[in-house]
């Protein structure tokens, strides 16, 4: 038997959030789920929590659930969001898309920062951010300009070339705080201190380290964020985004999309806008109670294992991986596309190979593992700690190695579907 068929079914035996696996639908046992980083699994108590939701909330309560609490419903997920990204329960709230929440406080961010012109990014930033950013500048039509950093290897960070971007000119900084292709995660507090340094304000999108990576925003003196909530927080498909404002900036930014649910008295219907008091401002339509209700589930499962657990199984998980792809696949010409360090690396590895397209497709269609792909070579394998096993890592990397081996990948042809 293999040693590291045998060292998975140890850590397996001794991990203690096993548990937490049960409490997922696992339609296919023999499937190995390792695209969380794109969509989480359905937790089961998101079910019971959705019948009552239907059948009592609103097929028997009708519109007396407004007050029975959906219209809070955006700042009490947020509040709990909040414990999961070291924030307080004022500071983050559930609104919108992750890229309309980009556009909303990069929009305020640049508005309070008037004087200033230049907005830096880096080019492995998500690329919807950027084109929202892209946007920004030409509908403000102001002198702004988008700076993207470049990153020589593609994987980490361009740290060095950023700071030396940074000067009184910057308005504000835009980065994903986990990299979505390499899952590079930044220092958080060393940048955010670095742009402070210069006066410009930085805005972190959360989406690949929420529920799975360590978020300090308070402790890093983080200015604004989005992130979404479909991912590791198991929130369903399309599900809401938040936001997040420090306390302090809440009322010196504008939400330049006001709408009646950011309006301090929106059932005064009064024609004047007076944005409400806090982070409230930054609502703006009726909220999707349906689908920003099924958050709930995912976050409060998180906070049950707790948030250090989750880190220290992640690491656990993908430092195991990292080590299959040495022993078992860099002789089969893959390379690894992830950080190796352990403190600068999300909850997702990516493998990269010539044939990474058709290989993906052999994994799903012929050895019963779901990844994704990410161009131009990127077979991007999501550990959720909370219900990927070891034994899944491990099964992974040896049906990676038989697609390469036995030549199945050669079946599929090198044609892209629509979503990948």
């Amino acid at each position: 038997m293999s040693s590291k068929l045998e060292q998975a079914r140890a850590l397996d035996a001794a991990d203690a959030l096993a548990h937490f696996r049960e409490r997922f639908l696992i339609a296919d046992p023999e499937m190995i789920y390792l695209d969380g980083n794109s969509l989480g699994r359905l937790p089961l108590c998101a079910e019971t929590s959705m019948a009552d939701l239907l059948r009592r909330q609103w097929g028997e309560r009708l519109i007396r659930s407004w007050n029975e609490g959906w219209f809070t419903l955006p700042e009490r997920v947020g509040g709990k969001l909040a414990q999961l990204v070291g924030a307080q329960a004022d500071e983050v709230i559930v609104a919108d898309s992750t890229s309309i929440n980009l556009f909303k406080l990069a929009v305020a961010g640049l508005r309070l920062q008037r004087s200033r012109r230049r907005i830096l990014t880096d080019d492995l930033n998500f690329p919807s951010d950027v084109y929202i950013l892209q946007g920004i500048v030409e509908m403000l039509d102001a002198g702004h300009r988008l700076e993207i950093v470049h990153s020589e290897d593609g994987v980490h960070g361009p740290v060095e070339a950023l700071l030396a971007a940074l000067d009184e000119d910057v308005a504000l900084v835009v980065l994903s705080h986990t990299v979505f292709k390499s899952g590079y995660m930044y220092d958080m507090r060393a940048i955010t201190e670095a742009v402070h340094a210069v006066g410009a304000l930085v805005l972190w999108d959360l989406s690949h380290s929420v529920g799975s990576a360590p978020v300090a925003l308070n402790a890093a003196g983080a200015d604004l964020a989005v992130g979404c909530t479909y991912k590791y927080v198991n929130g369903g498909p399309g599900a809401p985004a938040f936001l997040y404002v420090r306390r302090d900036l809440q009322e010196r930014l504008q939400n330049p999309i006001s709408g009646w649910m950011g309006q301090r008295a929106p059932f005064d219907f009064a024609l004047d806008y007076a944005p409400e008091v806090g982070i409230r401002r930054f609502l703006t339509g009726t909220p999707p109670v349906l689908s920003l209700a099924m958050i709930e589930p995912g976050v409060d499962l998180l906070l049950e294992a707790g948030l250090e657990a989750l880190r220290a199984k992640s690491v656990q998980q993908t430092s195991f991986l990292i080590s299959l792809w040495e022993e078992r696949l860099a002789p089969l010409g893959y390379t690894l596309k992830s950080p190796r360090q352990a403190e600068r690396r999300g909850s997702h590895i990516s493998l990269g190979h010539p044939e990474g397209w058709r290989i993906n497709q052999a994994l799903i269609h012929d050895l019963g593992v779901l990844p994704d792909f990410r161009a131009p070579d990127n077979i991007r394998l999501g550990v959720a700690p909370l219900y990927t096993s070891f034994i899944d890592v491990y099964a992974a990397a040896e049906r990676l190695q038989r697609a390469v081996e036995e030549r199945i990948y050669m079946r599929h042809s090198s044609g892209r579907a629509t979503v990948t």
